[in-house]
């Protein structure tokens, strides 16, 4: 039986690239813990007048390469070794894009769906009010994450100004534009996903033809474009996970690239399939309007296990973790992988699906779009100048293409050493050997 609790199977993955790259003893050890975790109780007084005490986390893992940085996830199931195994897979993500930070996270145990906006902005506000010692502008950068919004934002930046006296626009991104928030945060987990996944086409030789036009296009005027009906051998899409970076990734994929048809996309109600395609807007209006995207009339419905398994180009895992395990992973037929979600395919999967030749954009590579934008972001708060749609849509391209071709070459330099590693390895391997080399520099090592 896999083992799926997440720090175990993040540590699993470093140790398997410490082995390989014949990490030295302290720096691995260094690297397997976090540096900092802090668990906080938040009394928040509820709508009825009634006191509640939730449980709060937050996880700075390691700033050798400069101050951390992680979103701030709400669940009811979060849980401590989830926010630990998140901070580890930010501080490779921002290593292997080549940003200077080092990984955190942050969670609330809640249900915000069941709470009013009064009770989140409390709950928001009392969050920065416990760990507000622990972050700031040079320490510690969270973010939005699962369940959590621009909004929430926004009240946790107001409520660390009125700690510190001053506004302080760069201890949260992901904020609204109109209090120091960035162009093209919204779409960017999605986009750069994309831009990754065009240097990956090119790489194992699948025809997905870049649209130049719309590459560096605002999602808003992406969103105005009529839905192209695609031509013959269209590359063809599923999507796991139809929330904020699958319906993006949908709208992209089917705006930036030429002849490509998204034949599958699912929630957590289930999927549906059409071998025509299915068509960006048409998709959207039945999930805003239904709630689920099985209402869609006409087409096939299929269950999330089997859109994975489905005869795609491409598959995008866009929802959960541990989908891709190795009790399915032989059935998986895609040429590439996107990882959009966080760990959605496990050690062992991973080896299979290496086997087989499928190419698995790893999801710290993958989906590094989001705290790029968000490192652009905190570079804007902190100079007070900002930029529009189309720089910050350059700037993420050649950030994401550069860190694409560094583990390939990666993967291409231990494989003329006689290893033949996947790409997750060869990923881990550039991360550790960045924050290794910061660590021995400022002499912890």
């Amino acid at each position: 039986m896999e083992e799926l609790n997440p720090f175990k199977i993040a540590q699993k993955q470093l140790d398997e690239a410490a082995e390989i790259m014949g990490l030295d003893k302290a720096s691995h050890a260094m690297l397997r813990e976090p540096m900092r975790t802090l668990i906080v109780s938040i009394p928040i007084k509820m709508d009825n007048g009634e006191t509640k005490v939730f449980t709060g986390f937050r996880v700075q893992y390691n700033d050798a390469r400069g101050p951390t940085k992680g979103g701030i996830r709400w669940h009811p199931e979060e849980s401590l070794d989830t926010v630990k195994a998140l901070a580890a897979w930010m501080t490779w993500k921002t290593a292997v894009v080549d940003i200077p930070y080092g990984g955190a996270k942050g969670g609330i145990i809640c249900n915000p769906k069941e709470m009013s906006d009064a009770e989140k902005e409390r709950l928001a506000r009392g969050y920065i009010r416990a760990i507000g010692r622990f972050i700031g502008p040079e320490k510690d950068i969270p973010a939005p994450d699962v369940y959590t919004t621009p909004q929430i934002m926004a009240w946790m930046m107001d409520e660390y100004s009125k700690i510190v006296g001053y506004n302080a626009p760069g201890v949260i991104t992901g904020k609204p534009l109109s209090i120091g928030g960035s162009k093209g945060r919204a779409d960017a987990t999605a986009r750069g996903g994309m831009y990754v996944l065009r240097e990956a086409a090119k790489y194992v030789g699948l025809p997905l033809e870049e649209n130049p036009e719309n590459m560096h296009k605002p999602y808003e005027e992406l969103e105005k474009l009529d839905d192209v009906i695609p031509g013959d051998n269209a590359v063809t899409v599923a999507i796991q996970g139809y929330g904020n970076a699958g319906q993006f990734a949908h709208l992209l994929i089917t705006r930036l690239f030429k002849n490509v048809k998204v034949v599958a996309v699912s929630d957590s109600k289930g999927g549906i399939y059409s071998e025509e395609g299915l068509p960006y807007k048409k998709t959207m209006e039945v999930k805003k309007n239904t709630g689920s995207v099985i209402n869609y009339e006409g087409v096939k419905q299929i269950t999330n296990e089997e859109l994975l398994e489905l005869d795609v180009d491409i598959l995008v895992p866009a929802a959960l973790e541990n989908v891709i395990r190795n009790d399915n992973a032989e059935r998986i037929k895609a040429k590439i992988v996107l990882e959009l979600a966080n760990g959605p395919t496990t050690p062992e999967a991973d080896e299979i699906l290496h086997r087989k030749g499928c190419l698995v954009l790893p999801d710290f590579l993958a989906n590094a779009g989001g705290v790029t934008v968000s490192y652009f972001e905190w570079v804007q708060n902190i100079n007070g100048y900002y930029w529009e749609f189309e720089e910050v849509y350059e700037k993420l391209d050649r950030k994401m293409s550069r860190a694409f071709w560094d583990v390939i070459n990666k993967q291409k330099e231990y494989k003329e050493k006689g290893k033949d590693i996947h790409p997750r390895t060869a990923a881990y391997i550039v991360s550790i050997e960045r924050v290794v080399e910061a660590m021995k520099t400022r002499g912890w090592i």
